[in-house]
């Protein structure tokens, strides 16, 4: 018996090695895309020595590699190598999209790369050194494919591989592979790659092929809507609205009737801002004081996904989420969405839009009229020069300055009016408005000496970094909206009107970069570690609830002073703006998923794209299944399994309504 043992070990290592010899190109692919595979997960979500991850991706590589079979060896690097280039390429793209929302990139999104508003500097600024081993590996794929064309490996292979056989055995181990991860999958895994919207937990648990596998799959199937889902969409639909019950009047109801609004869309401004002072200045003075002269809610969250500033204009507008793949603007603008401007516009308002980009950035030539924008002002209308321009496009000063004369000019020939001024400077990367901003970040610090001598000494680390060139950033955006409320003030115009400001979205800056705000060392220029006696604790969930913006309705108005003043403290999303301020004008819209923050008040969700849900009570990370107690309540699994259904048919029914245009044949409800 040891005798046959041993025999059967031999004829195993000599088929091993035979196979090594024979397969040495397809090992090298298989090899090199699994360390993409393994790279992607280390760099962004931590996640290496998951074995459920790796036996899927793995699975996969065998299934795309095992069709190199059929083409003649020779031509099997070209193969291979194109594969390799599209596994990296993803790898790669995935890395940078992840510093900047904290998520992996949809085939959706990629289509409309050009309409982003993130510039090339601003992502080199977030390439890594790590990020060119997507590079390195498919140039050592083919410097393995130059060593093997000097031998005889080719046409060696030539003659004796069985590319049948071949393939049979490699497809069947990767159908092995794959098969078991998906049959050792829960319902909820299964769920979550159904609906795409946890992007974290699919790479984190399926691999970076199966999403990506996966992510095409819900990119193709609003193509084919007409063909696939549109009835169980409409079942949904209904059942969700079936049941909605109409939004209570409260004391705010029909406030603003016949009064004309402007919203204010501040580019990447973060509340923390408004409480943060360098060596007596504030970052934010205007911003801060703005918030003391009208209503202000101070616990306000963007609920953006990746189409940032794009999903703010959408969400405030309409009341609905982002959409779960691709971006509304750029893939679903030519749905119907009952919006703020068409029902303004239903009752004789003009509706405007002011930008100081060209009209084509994230396609708002085509959504804002879709969205219920009768005019448009971008920045072919403006008058500046090169020398004018921060970032995307006119400054915030002179854009403002501007905007003032065609402002009134709207007012002088409407009766009412609507309209959204979107501001541009305080975009990353912040370095560019950073430079126009005398803010001083200088810390100053004691030492103590060996002779017992206090001195008191200064440096300036912070200022050249990622944080220091956001808030300098930021403190140019408030200068220059400064200059705007003084124009404001000392015009004839705007005594019958309400402006409305608000923070888009979050500087997308990651934790580590805020972190440094919190505990850097100003003798060092390090941070100081847990432990540290001046420590600060900034952790996942204090990042999360970091990301708030600045939300503020204001008048000159003395009437209009007397009602929007004080601190609204309600957990408030994005998607609460539509429904409250269209209550204010005695309308009611039943079809969105945000309610009157007035009427729900703290009985309020703030539900994210990726699942994650904020109450004045929790913050719950989705990804992970953990969460974070706001209070001395404790939290029960009812409550959470509560809050996570009306989540997750939220999100549905808001992407049904965008996916499948189910508000087509609606009328709008103006009760």
């Amino acid at each position: 018996m040891k005798k046959d043992f041993n025999k059967t070990i031999k004829n195993v290592k000599k088929n091993v090695v035979e196979y090594v010899l024979t397969n040495r190109l397809f090992i090298s692919y298989c090899i090199l895309a699994l360390i993409a595979t393994i790279c992607i997960r280390k760099f962004t979500i931590n996640s290496v020595f998951r074995i459920k991850p790796l036996i899927t991706d793995l699975g996969l590589i065998l299934l795309i590699g095992s069709f190199g079979y059929f083409v003649k060896p020779k031509n099997q690097f070209k193969y291979y190598f194109t594969w390799l280039i599209i596994i990296n390429l993803a790898c790669l793209i995935s890395s940078i999209y992840y510093r900047f929302f904290t998520s992996f990139a949809s085939i959706g999104e990629l289509a409309t790369v050009g309409q982003t508003e993130t510039v090339t500097g601003s992502i080199f600024d977030r390439l890594k050194i790590y990020d060119f081993i997507y590079i390195i590996i498919p140039i050592i794929f083919y410097l393995i494919h130059k060593k093997l064309l000097s031998s005889v490996y080719y046409s060696f292979i030539d003659k004796i591989e069985k590319s049948k056989k071949m393939f049979i055995a490699t497809f069947c181990v990767g159908i092995v592979f794959v098969g078991y991860s998906l049959g050792v999958a829960k319902n909820s895994d299964y769920s979550r790659l159904a609906k795409q919207w946890n992007r974290l937990y699919i790479v984190e648990r399926f691999g970076i092929i199966m999403y990506q596998v996966n992510d095409f799959v819900q990119y193709l199937t609003p193509q084919i809507s007409s063909l696939f889902g549109q009835e169980k969409a409409t079942e949904l639909f209904n059942d969700y609205f079936n049941t909605k019950e109409k939004t209570k009047e409260n004391k705010y109801t029909g406030v603003l009737t016949g009064k004309n609004i402007v919203f204010v869309h501040m580019e990447s401004m973060q509340s923390f801002l408004m409480n943060l002072s360098f060596n007596g200045k504030d970052v934010t003075p205007n911003l801060k004081k703005l918030a003391k002269e009208g209503m202000h809610f101070t616990n306000f969250y963007p609920q953006v996904s990746t189409g940032t500033s794009s999903d703010t204009e959408f969400t405030l507008l309409t009341g609905l989420m982002p959409a779960s793949s691709g971006t509304v603007f750029v893939s679903y603008y030519d749905r119907n969405y009952f919006t703020i401007p068409k029902y303004l516009a239903s009752r004789g308002y003009e509706t405007f839009s002011m930008h100081g980009n060209l009209s084509s950035m994230w396609n708002r030539n085509k959504a804002h009229p879709s969205l219920g924008y009768n005019s448009m002002y971008f920045g072919d209308v403006f008058d500046y020069t090169d020398k004018d321009v921060i970032n995307l496009g006119i400054n915030d000063s002179l854009f403002f300055k501007e905007a003032i004369p065609m402002l009134e000019n709207i007012e002088k020939n409407n009766t009412n009016y609507m309209g959204t001024v979107i501001t541009l400077s305080n975009h990353s990367p912040f370095k560019l408005a950073s430079m126009h901003s005398n803010l001083d970040l200088t810390s100053h610090y004691e030492v103590t000496n060996d002779s017992g001598i206090t001195q008191t000494l200064e440096k300036d680390y912070l200022s050249s970094t990622s944080v220091g060139e956001y808030i300098k950033s930021a403190n140019y955006a408030d200068n220059a909206l400064g200059d705007f409320i003084s124009y404001i003030k000392n015009s004839n115009y705007f005594n019958n009107t309400v402006f409305v400001f608000y923070g888009d979205h979050d500087a997308k800056l990651s934790r580590n970069e805020i972190n440094y705000l919190y505990n850097l060392n100003p003798e060092t220029g390090g941070v100081y570690k847990k432990g540290d006696k001046n420590y600060v604790l900034y952790d996942y969930y204090e990042h999360e609830l970091n990301k708030k913006t600045p939300l503020i309705i204001w008048s000159k108005n003395k009437e209009l002073q007397s009602i929007f003043k004080g601190e609204v403290t309600y957990t408030m999303g994005m998607y609460n703006v539509a429904a409250t301020i269209l209550n204010m004008y005695g309308i009611y819209n039943k079809y969105n998923v945000g309610e009157d923050i007035f009427t729900v008040k703290d009985n309020n969700l703030v539900i994210y794209p990726n699942g994650n849900i904020l109450t004045n009570k929790v913050y719950y990370n989705n990804s992970t299944n953990e969460y974070k107690e706001l209070t001395d309540e404790k939290i029960d699994k009812e409550y959470l399994d509560n809050i996570k259904s009306i989540a997750e048919k939220r999100l549905d029914v808001s992407n049904a309504i965008i996916v499948y245009n189910l508000l087509e044949n609606k009328k709008m409800n103006g009760e």
